[in-house]
């Protein structure tokens, strides 16, 4: 509550002080948000080396200093160690970690490039709903990495990111969505559906789905 302002005015310091209690008791949570305080320096003295000490002992943490070790913050860019961590991580279950191992295998950092392992560790974070995941299994099937190439098997897993998406609204994905069912790329046209999208896409001012939306209301 400190941490993010609700019910009292936001106060780092205190945020520190109770996630501190429970960090030390074994709590997760406050072993990874002590972490990201650290890494900023909200609360407290920016300290990278003390943001690594709590991101060391739990999933979510693991993951964090897996990130760390990817892109060099606080710590010497490494993507042998980027992979170490994100790998204990994603053998845990954790997706976001799990879509980060399929991307070092897809691209050859920290390990040798191998798209039948990025297939694997996307399909895990992807089937717990991970929109990057879900993406990059699309392409993956789109142009045959990994896998057989399946146009199909691509449409599904594009359709899953974009949904998703949309329905956060992001007006790409709903007009993206809206095509789809436009022109039935791997899905059955079905003119209301692609109405509703480019209708959601066109309130938040896209002026393309604006066009096709007039365009769809006067050939229905």
């Amino acid at each position: 509550m400190y941490n993010s302002g609700k019910g009292v005015p936001q106060n780092y310091s205190e945020a520190v002080k109770w996630y501190l209690k429970a960090a030390e008791q074994g709590n997760a949570t406050a072993q990874n948000n002590l972490g990201i305080l650290y890494e900023n320096g909200e609360g407290v003295s920016q300290d990278y080396s003390e943001a690594v000490k709590w991101y060391l002992k739990n999933a979510t943490a693991q993951c964090n200093l897996g990130y760390m070790y990817e892109y060099g913050k606080g710590v010497t860019q490494d993507y042998s160690e980027a992979v170490k961590w994100y790998l204990k991580a994603a053998e845990q279950g954790y997706a976001r970690a799990q879509c980060n191992l399929g991307y070092m295998y897809n691209s050859g950092k920290g390990v040798s490039q191998d798209y039948s392992e990025a297939v694997k560790w996307y399909l895990k974070a992807a089937e717990q709903g991970n929109a990057t995941a879900q993406n990059n299994l699309g392409i993956l099937y789109e142009n045959g990495e990994g896998v057989s190439q399946d146009y199909s098997e691509a449409v599904k897993w594009y359709l899953k990111w974009y949904l998703k998406a949309a329905e956060q609204g992001d007006a790409r994905a709903q007009c993206n969505l809206g095509y789809m069912y436009k022109n039935g790329n791997g899905v059955s046209p079905n003119f209301s559906e692609a109405l509703k999208w480019f209708r959601k896409a066109s309130e938040q001012g896209d002026e393309i789905a604006k066009e096709i939306v007039v365009e769809l209301e006067n050939n229905m």
